[in-house]
């Protein structure tokens, strides 16, 4: 019988990166291949930059009301990155999963660890690490964007390589050396997960076969 989406059990994928290795270009063309995947958005504490929308690049809110959602237990994930806080609503995963879609996460390895901890059936995550080719090319990328100071970028450049640092975390990793190459390693992956079997729902009629 030939397999199909409507038969996969959908799964929530961690994109993480140190800032500028590529994880956002890379989301946001899964997202544009295949229509099973929807991006989390993150709920924060920072302040919106120009062009980002409401909703639709994050949900923006001050200090008390994060705090108060921590308190309540909305955030599956959440955490602390250059000063501002990141978290991800509990029930709109939830809700996305329940619809039939894939939840794609682009987010550091604190919230990873929790999600890890929070996430009820293990199966159900799958991580990606992105390496970028050497530091010092991470760092061109970095000045090449203009998007910080010289400040921030020593800053992003040192947590970089914290970051880096948590590789070991993750279920696979893939280096964006060629941004190409590096989106085909990560479609293989995801191709891979919708076939295992503990995802190919049709297959339970093939139980009575099983030795």
């Amino acid at each position: 019988m030939r397999n199909d989406e409507k038969n996969i059990d959908r799964f929530m994928l961690v994109l993480s990166s140190p800032s500028g290795a590529g994880k956002t270009a890379l989301a946001n063309k899964l997202l544009s291949v295949d229509n099973s995947f929807v991006l989390s958005v993150s709920v924060t504490t920072r302040t919106p930059r120009d062009g980002e929308v409401e909703g639709k690049d994050y949900f923006f809110v001050d200090d008390e009301e994060f705090s108060l959602m921590i308190k309540n237990n909305q955030l599956l994930e959440y955490a602390t990155v250059f000063s501002n806080q990141y978290g991800t609503k509990s029930e709109l995963v939830k809700q996305t999963i329940e619809n039939g879609k894939n939840v794609i996460f682009d987010i550091d390895w604190q919230g990873v660890r929790q999600l890890k901890e929070n996430v009820k059936t293990s199966s159900q995550l799958v991580t990606v690490f992105v390496l970028p080719p050497s530091i010092s090319e991470l760092n061109r990328r970095l000045k090449s964007r203009a998007l910080d100071s010289e400040e921030t970028l020593k800053k992003r450049m040192f947590e970089a390589e914290k970051e880096i640092s948590h590789w070991v975390d993750y279920d696979y990793v893939i280096v964006n050396d060629d941004f190409e190459r590096c989106f085909q390693d990560l479609y293989s992956i995801v191709q891979a997960e919708k076939l295992k079997k503990i995802r190919q729902k049709y297959l339970k009629k093939f139980t009575k076969y099983t030795l």
